[in-house]
């Protein structure tokens, strides 16, 4: 197996990363990180302390080098989450940038300061033969959704033949330029964001914080490529209507990529509308990394997440009405869960497929439409299966509505009732539930009309923007 970041070697003085004014060309950035990897060969697994900025990437690149496991911790975990993901994970020491203020649960392990310079002269270590693809590269910590976050091991083939897909399915090449504001202790921020460029060797320009504002002034700088979830592009979409720099910046980009959730229909009709560009959507998880995508040179088809990514086997099980659980299977599949061997046997089919939870339909070319999670998303009502993801499309729909979230809850005659967690575009005058009722069985059919309408200042979201549906209540 290749090296996964083969760029490193090149000793290149083309910028690899930037946050902000802080940026470092391929030559630094091997540099820095050939240093460190000296220090952690044999150190067990070890904690990054994931806050956005070159030192996490510098700490991230040096463990893949020394072939050490990294755990990416979010620096606003509690503390609570944050013991159990210590005392399961075992790190042997923490990698955090010189100023980062660390919690007291992390101060019974090694704190390693990573710097962003190395030592004059200083230069990766001679090429080691590249660990075994096997061998894991990271470990990633679950939501936790269903009880205490089960981490995840990567290994480093999933990592490589993931960023290769995407690269054939996408064009990716060394002469893209990624801009995206997601955070780096999540598959999506730090492997596809981070990672990805470094793999092709191009380049990532990475906002510190998302605004549309750094979004459209890195577009306008030569980025070619947006990584976003459907929060940004939501945000995006509100502001083309009065920023006509935003509009042209968007216009000019190769790629806009949005994922960790399904980007609202009504939000790919704005922004193309405005930008005549289409937004991309991909689908994947901790477990899996990317599943599918649609393809750069492939039909625009919102509502949908593309077609299997090469390499990766798809099927709908237990499927009627159309609807089944999507199972996966490849080489992009994660090991299993630390520790936990019977989660580990629980997630899997006997004849080895993933099990994903998530519900989906698809079209007759294959094409992946995701009607939501089996848990939460979908509602078995009056005897009909309804995905939740539709009726927020079609509320998201009305003028009247900025957010909607749908859920399922106990009802003696239906089963479960659909009910509606909707944000009013001006609360002083929200809709009645009787329009919404009306204008989603309109829309969609009679039975998927939500009984119940809930209004809601905000939805509550997590880091990656994803709805917590859990908070609201039900399912």
């Amino acid at each position: 197996m290749s090296p996964l970041l083969p760029a490193l070697r090149t000793a290149d003085r083309k910028e690899a990363l930037r946050f902000g004014e802080h940026s470092l060309t391929y030559a630094e950035l091997a540099g820095a990180a050939g240093a460190l990897a000296g220090r952690l060969a044999g150190a067990g697994r070890v904690a990054v302390w994931a806050t956005p900025s070159p030192e996490t990437v510098v700490g991230v690149v040096a463990a893949l080098l020394a072939g050490v496991p990294a755990v990416p911790l979010n620096p606003k975990t509690g503390e609570r989450e944050l013991a159990h993901i210590l005392a399961d994970s075992a790190p042997t020491a923490v990698l955090a940038a010189p100023d980062a203020s660390l919690p007291p649960a992390l101060e019974a392990l090694t704190r390693i300061d990573v710097r962003t310079t190395a030592e004059p002269g200083a230069e990766l270590p001679a090429a080691e033969p590249e660990p075994d693809p096997a061998s894991p590269a990271f470990v990633v910590y679950t939501s936790g959704t269903t009880g205490p976050p089960k981490g995840a091991v990567l290994p480093r083939r999933a990592v490589a033949v993931t960023l290769d897909a995407l690269a054939e399915v996408w064009a990716w090449t060394d002469r893209d330029v990624l801009v995206h504001g997601l955070p780096l202790f999540h598959v999506h921020g730090l492997i596809l964001g981070v990672l990805g460029p470094l793999r092709r060797g191009g380049s990532v320009r990475h906002l510190g914080r998302f605004s549309v504002e750094g979004v459209a002034r890195e577009l306008s700088a030569g980025a070619t490529m947006l990584f976003g979830v459907p929060t940004m592009y939501h945000r995006i979409a509100e502001s083309l209507d009065t920023d006509r720099e935003l509009a042209k910046a968007l216009a000019g980009a190769r790629l806009l990529v949005s994922g960790s959730a399904a980007l609202p229909v009504h939000d790919h009709r704005r922004i193309e509308a405005a930008t005549g560009r289409t937004v991309i959507e991909r689908y994947g998880m901790t477990e899996t990394l990317m599943n599918t995508s649609v393809r750069v040179d492939g039909e625009p088809r919102p509502g949908t997440v593309g077609v299997p990514l090469p390499g990766v086997e798809l099927r709908l099980a237990d499927e009627s009405d159309g609807i089944g659980e999507i199972q996966v299977r490849g080489p992009h599949l994660f090991t299993g869960y630390l520790n936990r061997p019977e989660a580990t046997a629980a997630a899997f089919t006997e004849d080895g497929w993933f099990r994903t939870g998530d519900m989906a339909s698809l079209d007759a070319d294959g094409y992946v439409r995701i009607v939501g999670r089996r848990a939460t998303d979908l509602i078995k009502s009056g005897g009909y299966k309804i995905g939740a993801g539709e009726i927020e499309n079609a509320l998201l729909d009305h003028p009247a509505v900025r957010e909607a979230a749908v859920t399922g809850e106990p009802d003696a005659d239906l089963g479960e009732r659909i009910v509606a967690w909707v944000v009013a575009a001006d609360p002083q005058a929200p809709p009645t539930a009787k329009e919404l009722a009306a204008h989603v069985a309109a829309q969609l059919s009679p039975h998927k009309r939500p009984r119940t309408v809930r209004f809601l200042q905000a939805l509550p979201r997590n880091d990656m923007g994803k709805i917590m549906k859990r908070a609201l209540g039900n399912g």
